[in-house]
Parts: C-alpha cells; sequence; structure tokens
C-alpha cells in the first residue's frame, strides 16, 4: 500500500466514501435510466441537504462523545414554530424565534447533562417526549398553512427557492460543511471538540473547558436541526404535527456510517453528509422499485452495524499506522 493510500484510509470518512462509490455502481446496474434521471438525482440530493444539516450536528455532538436523541423533535417543533409564528411575526420574526426556540433546547439540555451529571441519552431522549408532545399542546393536532404572499418573502426564497437553478438547500449545505470543516480541523476549539471527545481528562489536565465545549456542541446540533426545519417548510410550507419523527434515528446512523465513532474523539462531517447521502439515496430507490418498507428499516440497521464494526477496525489500525 502506497504512502497515499494509507493517508486517504486513515480518513474517517473512507469507508462512507467507499459505499457512496458502491452505491452508484449498484443502483448503475439496477436501474441505470431511473437512477441517473435529473429528477431522481434532484430529489436525492434535496432530502439530503436537510437530513445532512441534522447528520452533521449529531456528529459534532458525537465527537464530544454525547448523543442527541432530540434533533427529531427538535426539527418538527421548530419547522412548527416558524410556520405557526409567520402570522403575528412575520418571517424575519418568526425565523428568528423559531431558531432562538432550538438553540435554547440545546442549551438546556447541556446544562442538564454537563451541571446535573446526567447522560446525555436520557436527557435527550427526554428532550425528544418534550419537544413532540409540546407541539401536540401548541398546535392542537392541526398546523396552518403560509399564505402566498409569505412563501414570496424574500427571505423565505432565501433558504427555500433556488439559487443558480440549484436547490437552495442543497447550497446551504455545501456552505455549512465548508464553514465547519474548517471550524473543526482549522481552529482550536475544533482541537478542543476532538480533545473532549478522546479523552476528557486528559483535555481537562491540558486546560480546556470541557463543559463549555460540550455546550457548544449541543447548542450547534439543535440549532442545525432548527436550521433543517427552515429549509424544509421554506420550501414547502404544508407540514402535520408528526413532521421529523425518526429522524433522529436517521440522523444518528448516518453519523456513524460517515466515520464517527460513539466513544468520541473522531468523526468526519463530511461523513456525516454523506451518510444521509446513503441513507437517501436507499430509500428513494427502494420506493422507486417498489421494494417493501421493512427492506429500507432491514438495510439501514444492517448498514449501522457494518459502519461501526468497520469504523472500530479502521480506527484500531490508524492508531497502529500513527
Amino acid at each position: 500500500m502506497t504512502l497515499s493510500t494509507r493517508i486517504f484510509a486513515r480518513r474517517p470518512d473512507f469507508g462512507a466514501i467507499i459505499g457512496v462509490a458502491l452505491l452508484f455502481v449498484v443502483f448503475s446496474l439496477i436501474d441505470f435510466s431511473g437512477w441517473w434521471s435529473g429528477r431522481t438525482l434532484g430529489n436525492i440530493l434535496q432530502f439530503t441537504a436537510i437530513l445532512g444539516c441534522i447528520a452533521i450536528g449529531q456528529a459534532i455532538v458525537i465527537m464530544v462523545k454525547e448523543i442527541d436523541l432530540s434533533v427529531g423533535s427538535v426539527y418538527g417543533l421548530t419547522g412548527i414554530a416558524y410556520i405557526t409564528l409567520e402570522a403575528d411575526l412575520g418571517i424575519p420574526g418568526a425565523m428568528l424565534a423559531a431558531m432562538t426556540i432550538a438553540g435554547s433546547i440545546g442549551f438546556l439540555q447541556a446544562m442538564a447533562v454537563i451541571k446535573g451529571k446526567i447522560p446525555s441519552m436520557i436527557v435527550t431522549l427526554g428532550g425528544l417526549f418534550a419537544a413532540r408532545g409540546l407541539i401536540y399542546v401548541w398546535t392542537g393536532g392541526s398546523v396552518r398553512t403560509m399564505p402566498a404572499d409569505s412563501r414570496a418573502h424574500w427571505l423565505n426564497q432565501l433558504f427555500g427557492g433556488e439559487l443558480f437553478g440549484i436547490d437552495a438547500a442543497i447550497l446551504w449545505l455545501a456552505l455549512l460543511i465548508v464553514l465547519l470543516s474548517l471550524v473543526v480541523w482549522r481552529t482550536k476549539f475544533g482541537n478542543r471538540l476532538l480533545a473532549t471527545g478522546g479523552d476528557e481528562n486528559t483535555a481537562l489536565s491540558q486546560g480546556i473547558r470541557t463543559d463549555r465545549v460540550k455546550t457548544v456542541a449541543f447548542v450547534l446540533c439543535s440549532l442545525l436541526a432548527g436550521f433543517a426545519a427552515i429549509l424544509t417548510l421554506a420550501d414547502d410550507p404544508r407540514t402535520h404535527v408528526t413532521l421529523g419523527d425518526l429522524m433522529e434515528l436517521e440522523a444518528i446512523a448516518a453519523a456513524v456510517i460517515g466515520g464517527c465513532l460513539l466513544t468520541g474523539g473522531r468523526g468526519s462531517l463530511l461523513g456525516a453528509v454523506l451518510g444521509a447521502f446513503i441513507i437517501t439515496s436507499v430509500r428513494y430507490q427502494m420506493i422507486s422499485l417498489g421494494a417493501p418498507a421493512s427492506w429500507y428499516i432491514t438495510f439501514v440497521g444492517l448498514v449501522v452495524i457494518a459502519a461501526l464494526i468497520f469504523n472500530q477496525f479502521l480506527a484500531r489500525w490508524a492508531t497502529k499506522q500513527a
């Protein structure tokens, strides 16, 4: 194995890159014309952009050796807030209020984990049910639609329309990948993020404020889930109270497939997006080919298990190489 090949194989997202390549080969052989149509790839990329935003946030939390099970409900609550508050606050006010709600949930959960010393799985599981319950209490089970003049607002179009002939969600995801990847791999905060997840005691001994790092991670995760909801409803404001149901599981799966270790300290934001692409592609193609819905769930479960095993192997191999 050449030096360049070894370096490439040590990337956390190596498995996801191989997975995407295999995906293109398999679907090209099974359904070439359907897979390579502009409509198919356009729809897959649009849905990937939504799930990818949530998966990036989940990856950041997993990197600090925590987990957030509430992102699906935060996604739903933020979207409902955006639609509901628009009548009183207008598009800018509703967007700001909805994102404030999302960020506040992340902050409160971080405080419960850090100050209350409660496992993040328990805290965010409670957050999942609380946010979902709040949706039903707030809406009474029905959600209004956004009027046509509000849909045409320039700010709504900025997040839900098309820019340069490309769905805005795809461009926003690309921008997020670039900016957040620079933060993770080129800033002190990124080093502290990975150090906190790798060995918290060692990070504390080096003077790293691990509580502050974890707080930022949880808030970012909730904000990205909320932003995904804004992208969704700015494009299509018709929604329902089950918005975001079970998306937290897909986001975790995408992050794991993308190279994140649940033991913390290792992961890839690009890998999380590639994981979201794999999940979205499989779901879309299985529906297109008429396969039962249970096949999709089974496939995701098997891929997550395989990804965990493969990523653990890669991590051990990379450690030996280092």
